[in-house]
C-alpha cells in the first residue's frame, strides 16, 4: 500500500487524530489528506469507545492479530514485529485523579512507516509534552522519532516517580534516625510500589534495547542509538529500585528492631514496679485478713505507722534495686 486515504482514518471519537507534516508539526486528519512515510497519521483511540472499538475490529488497516491487542488484551510491556508492522506495549505513570501512580496505565501502538495507532483506556499524562512539541512544530517528524520522543517521555515521568519514591525512603530513614515509626500501611504501601514498578519497568527497558537492536526499516540509525540511551536511563532507574527495595528491607528491620526496644522497655518498667511493691502487696494482704490478734488493731496509730511502714519498704526496694543498677 503506496499510500493511505485520510478517509480510512475518520474516527468520531478518537482522542487525538494528527497527520505529522514531516517537519516536526501536526494537522488535523481529514478525509482529503494522505499518509505517507514523510507524512505518517497518528491516531490516538480510546478502545471503550463504541465508534473506536467498531474501527478497531473493522478497519483493514490492521492485521488480524493486532485487533485484540490494540482492545486492551496485552498489559505486559513487550514487542512483536507483525509484517510491515510492529506493536508494541508499553506502561506508564498513573498520573490521573484518585489513582496511585503504581497503577500504571498502558498503552499498545501498532506502528508502520506510514501510520501509527495507540490505544489506552486511561489517559496517557506523558504524552502531553510530545503534543506540545508537535503544536509547536518541534515534535517527531516520522514514525521513528515519534517512538523514541514516546519513549523518552514514558521513561521521564518514570525516572522522576522513582526519584519521588527514593525521597521518601530518605524521610522514613531521618525519621528512625529520632526514633519516629512510620504510619501503619506507609511501609508496606512504598515496598508495594517499588516491585510492582520493578515488576513491569524490567521487561520494559527489555523493549526499548530490543527496539534499538532491530532493524526497523522505519527507525534510523541515529534514533535506534536514542533508544539505546532511553534503555540505559530506564536501567539505571532499575538499579535504583533495586538498592530501593534492599533499603526498605533494612528499614522494616529496623522497625522492628524499634518496636521490640519499645515493648522491652515498657515490660522491664512494669517489672521492676511489680518487684517494688511486691513486699507491700504481701504486707497489705497479710494485714488485711479477718482474724484476731493483728498488731495495732487496738491503736489509733496502727494505721499511720502501717503507711509509714510501707513507705520505708518501698523507698528501702528502691534504693537496693537503684544500687544493684536495676533502675
Amino acid at each position: 500500500m503506496e499510500v493511505i486515504k485520510g478517509e480510512a482514518l475518520q474516527v468520531a471519537d478518537a482522542v487525538y487524530a494528527y497527520q505529522l507534516d514531516g517537519q516536526g508539526g501536526i494537522s488535523e486528519i481529514t478525509p482529503h489528506c494522505e499518509a505517507t512515510t514523510q507524512q505518517p497519521c497518528w491516531l490516538h483511540l480510546d478502545y471503550t469507545q463504541p465508534v473506536s472499538e467498531q474501527w478497531i475490529n473493522t478497519t483493514p488497516l490492521l492485521p488480524e492479530s493486532v485487533r485484540e491487542a490494540l482492545a486492551g488484551e496485552s498489559i505486559r510491556p513487550k514487542v512483536i514485529r507483525m509484517g510491515e508492522g510492529t506493536l508494541v506495549t508499553l506502561r506508564s505513570i498513573n498520573l490521573n485523579a484518585n489513582a496511585r501512580p503504581d497503577q500504571l496505565v498502558t498503552i499498545r501502538v501498532y506502528l508502520t512507516d506510514k501510520m501509527i495507532i495507540s490505544t489506552r483506556h486511561r489517559k496517557v499524562f506523558s504524552m502531553n509534552e510530545m503534543i506540545n512539541d508537535m503544536q509547536h512544530g518541534s515534535g517527531p517528524r516520522d514514525t521513528g522519532s515519534w517512538l523514541v520522543d514516546m519513549c523518552d517521555a514514558l521513561t521521564d515521568h518514570t525516572s522522576d516517580f522513582i526519584e519521588d519514591l527514593h525521597d521518601k525512603i530518605i524521610d522514613f530513614e531521618d525519621a528512625l534516625m529520632e526514633q519516629q515509626v512510620p504510619e501503619r500501611g506507609q511501609m508496606a504501601l512504598l515496598r508495594k510500589q517499588l516491585i510492582v514498578l520493578r515488576r513491569y519497568m524490567a521487561p520494559q527497558r527489555d523493549v526499548f534495547a530490543r527496539l534499538a537492536s532491530e532493524r526497523l526499516p522505519w527507525m534510523t540509525d541515529d534514533e535506534r542509538r536514542r533508544m539505546q540511551e532511553i534503555a540505559d536511563r530506564l536501567g539505571r532507574g532499575l538499579d535504583d529500585l533495586d538498592g530501593s527495595i534492599a533499603r526498605t528491607a533494612v528499614l522494616s528491620d529496623e522497625i522492628s528492631s524499634l518496636m521490640a526496644d519499645a515493648l522491652n522497655r515498657r515490660t522491664y518498667t512494669m517489672s521492676l514496679l511489680a518487684m517494688v511493691f511486691l513486699p507491700t502487696t504481701f504486707l497489705t494482704g497479710l494485714f488485711g485478713v479477718n482474724l484476731g490478734g493483728i498488731p495495732g488493731s487496738g491503736s489509733h496509730l496502727g494505721f499511720g505507722a502501717f503507711c509509714a511502714l510501707l513507705v520505708l519498704l518501698v523507698g528501702g526496694v528502691a534504693w537496693w534495686m537503684k544500687r544493684s543498677n536495676w533502675l
